[in-house]
C-alpha cells in the first residue's frame, strides 16, 4: 500500500513538471478567437496570434521570457 502511494505521488509529481514545460501560459491569459480576423486575442494584455489552434504561449509584452 505505501508503495502504491509513492508511485501515486511520483506520478503527480512527474505531470506537473510535464505540465510546466508544455505551456507557458499565465492564470490571466485568456485567449479569444476572433474567427472574422482569422486570429487569437487575449483579452488581458490585447495580443495577437494568427491561426487556427488556440495559442500556447504567452504574449505578454510586459511578462519576461
Amino acid at each position: 500500500m505505501p508503495v502504491l502511494l509513492l508511485v501515486l505521488l511520483a506520478g503527480v509529481f512527474a505531470y506537473f513538471l510535464w505540465r510546466r514545460h508544455a505551456t507557458s501560459l499565465t492564470r490571466n491569459c485568456r485567449w479569444r478567437q476572433q474567427r472574422a480576423q482569422g486570429q487569437w486575442r487575449c483579452s488581458y494584455c490585447g495580443a495577437a496570434e494568427p491561426g487556427e489552434a488556440a495559442p500556447r504561449l504567452c504574449r505578454d509584452p510586459r511578462r519576461a521570457p
